[in-house]
């Protein structure tokens, strides 16, 4: 009679524990989204206390994404050597911190402190998303860990639908208070993450740091990322930026040179052999050069031809986020039963579908249609999404999976800066700079000259991730069947924790 009381209460602690991960890692998540939500409708209000010009202002965003990009592949597999609690609640540590002094940054300094500590909260960021979802994967079971992915899934849909009413509100206060909010909520998580937290019982393998490989990555991956942006928001000439693309390319050659030949690499590029995993973060980049790219360019629209302020913008992507929130769990939990392929394909076809839709606008367009579009285009982003993470997750095994994760959120990263690069240019390259600053900062109309050009660059930029959507799809089809259940590596080494 103990001995089973003894295995029911263990099987109710594992059980907390999944519960216990998940509200650590989705408080994480929805921090960052409602922050960078939050932070669009901050804007004009930076600018004027902190007189930045425009290009200052788009490095603020930039420098937090291009660090994090940079550094979560090799921040997942310092995890995998060393332990993920550790890494994990350094990161939410770090990302408080930095928070707390981008809210200090000063007007004397014209925005260059507010970058800087923009990259000290990207390298706790990197931290954070190196090590969630990784952490949901290790302390789920098999049969629920699409369900737990799906819920943080559901914190990011949910952070994109309220971060505009919090920076609208936080911004009576003063700007600084979009940045201060972090402060109390990532001193509890750290708290709450450093109690609760623990390191999976699995023994690590001792290996060495391969320190060449992540340095020629760290400056491969780093200057050709700040290569694409710079391209779309010039501050060099164009040949700096061609010489940044040739450096680049060099170290990431040397970079797969170095891992194909090294004991302990840094990136295991063994595991593209696999081919969910391979497939996975391919179709993982193109949805997120896709997705990611039209939501910033549908606040555009809706500044420009709309004539919507600020917040109204961000509150008209209500649609799209609640999509999400209601498709995201329901996908999940399907994708732990039957498997990824189908659900991953169908939400690709309506990301598709959606951007098709998209590059026929103008400003005469019902709101209605484009909350159909939205709503279509949500449920594509909510049917992909967990599938794919879960598909990906369960083709490694578990001492990969700090590595795994980190590719993962790497590609994201990189397919929405890719995104952003070409669609941004595309838009605006021929608008002048005081139409672009009304248009992004201010909103409230555009002005009627340039509003064909506008459209123009509009409809060609959402017709390209349409093909690249399409793209997606086709590479899709590759996948291979009912994963959930073919995959005996997950099951066989699954670990307790």
């Amino acid at each position: 009679m103990n001995v089973f009381g003894d295995h029911m209460e263990n099987q109710k602690k594992g059980m907390n524990y999944e519960w216990v991960v998940l509200s650590v890692t989705t408080l994480g998540v929805l921090m960052a989204v409602v922050q960078s939500s939050a932070i669009l409708i901050a804007l004009p209000d930076m600018m004027s206390a902190l007189h930045l010009s425009f290009l200052t202002i788009m490095w603020v965003m930039l420098s937090y994404m291009l660090v994090t990009t940079a550094l979560v592949p090799l921040f997942g597999r310092l995890s995998d050597m060393y332990g993920r609690k550790k890494f994990y609640v350094i990161g939410f540590a770090v990302f408080t911190f930095g928070s707390l002094l981008c809210g200090l940054a000063q007007p004397q300094y014209c925005g260059s402190d507010l970058i800087c500590y923009r990259i000290i909260q990207g390298i706790g960021g990197a931290l954070i998303i190196a090590n969630s979802t990784a952490m949901v994967t290790d302390a789920f079971q098999g049969k629920s860990l699409g369900l737990g992915l799906a819920i943080n899934g559901i914190a990011a849909a949910t952070g994109l639908v309220i971060g505009p009413v919090i920076g609208g509100m936080l911004t009576t206060f003063g700007w600084e208070w979009i940045y201060f909010l972090n402060v109390p909520l990532g001193a509890a998580g750290t708290i709450w993450a450093f109690i609760r937290l623990r390191e999976p019982t699995q023994k690590r393998i001792k290996e060495n740091f391969d320190w060449w490989g992540s340095v020629t990555f760290i400056i491969g991956i780093g200057t050709l990322l700040l290569a694409i942006s710079i391209y779309a928001f010039p501050i060099w000439s164009m040949s700096i930026i061609y010489l940044m693309f040739i450096v680049g390319i060099i170290f990431i050659g040397l970079f797969l040179w170095t891992e194909y030949s090294a004991t302990s690499p840094m990136l295991d590029l063994k595991l593209f052999k696999k081919r969910d995993f391979t497939i996975g973060n391919t179709t993982n980049l193109l949805n997120g050069l896709a997705r990611s790219s039209a939501v910033f360019l549908l606040i555009f629209y809706f500044q420009g031809p709309y004539g919507q302020d600020p917040l109204t913008a961000g509150l008209s992507l209500i649609p799209f986020g609640l999509s999400m929130i209601v498709i995201g769990p329901l996908s999940g939990s399907l994708s732990d039963r039957r498997g990824a392929k189908t659900l991953t394909i169908m939400g690709l076809v309506l990301t598709a579908i959606a951007m098709l839709g998209f590059s026929f606008i103008n400003e005469n367009t019902p709101f209605l249609i484009l909350t159909i579009l939205m709503i279509i285009m949500g449920a594509g982003g909510g049917l992909f999404t967990s599938p794919n993470s879960n598909s990906i997750m369960r083709s490694v095994s578990p001492k990969q999976r700090g590595t795994a994760a980190g590719t993962r959120a790497m590609l994201t990263n990189v397919g929405s800066m890719v995104g952003m690069a070409v669609a941004i240019p595309m838009v605006l390259s021929n608008i002048p700079e005081a139409d672009m600053i009304q248009l992004f900062i201010y909103g409230g109309g555009i002005n009627p000259d340039i509003l064909d050009i506008f459209e123009s660059g509009l409809h060609s930029a959402f017709f390209l991730f349409f093909l690249t959507s399409v793209l997606a799809v086709v590479i899709a089809l590759f996948r291979t069947k009912n994963n959930a259940e073919d995959n005996l590596l997950y099951n066989d080494t699954k670990q307790s924790l």
